[in-house]
């Protein structure tokens, strides 16, 4: 006998499929829920760490940063403390300077001359005067000339004046002051003698 099955089998089969693809997509939906909450708290945990490491370095940087700045205010100062040495030392070394200046000046200086100002400005000195002739300025000139403190005399002007009704010559000298290591024979007794 032939046996006919009359059940609807393919719908059967058809439905079968049907839920089986409902379970398989339901499953791999979730599959990838799970995978992408998976990569989020990975990634998630990834920007963490690495916000802690900015936060480190951010504060270790900060930390480098005041070290800077001190060691920028100990540069500061040192630097300061240099000028002040470098100012004592080059006051301690010109200290006899200004001795020796108006030593020089005194024997230097001849009859008829006189000064009415000595301006200095580092090692330059301006000295302004009276003489009674242009011949003396010119005697000034050579003994300044020859002492061993005193270097490059310069006239700047000499020109015909009137002082207590006497007719006289002012004049305005440039010279250069030479420092004591630099002075031929040393102090200036000692070139005398």
């Amino acid at each position: 006998m032939i046996r006919i099955n009359l059940l609807p089998h393919r719908e059967q089969k058809r439905a079968a499929r049907k839920r089986e693809f409902a379970f398989l997509a339901g499953a791999v939906a979730v599959l990838g829920l799970l995978l992408a909450l998976l990569a989020h708290t990975i990634l998630n945990a990834q920007i963490e760490n690495q916000a802690a490491r900015n936060d480190f370095l951010d504060k270790e940087i900060k930390k480098l940063d005041n070290e800077i700045a001190e060691i920028k205010v100990l540069k500061e100062q040192t630097q300061a403390m240099l000028g002040r040495k470098q100012v004592v030392e080059t006051l301690q070394s010109n200290r006899s300077a200004v001795v020796y200046l108006l030593d020089q000046l005194v024997h230097q200086l001849p009859e008829g001359v006189y000064l009415k100002s000595i301006k200095q400005n580092g090692n330059d000195i301006n000295l302004q005067g009276y003489a009674q002739s242009n011949a003396r300025v010119a005697t000034l000139m050579r003994n300044l000339e020859a002492s061993p403190w005193l270097d490059a005399p310069n006239l700047v002007e000499t020109k015909a004046a009137s002082v207590n009704n006497l007719r006289v010559s002012e004049f305005s000298v440039n010279v250069k002051l030479v420092h004591k290591e630099k002075a031929v024979g040393g102090k200036p007794e000692d070139k005398k003698k």
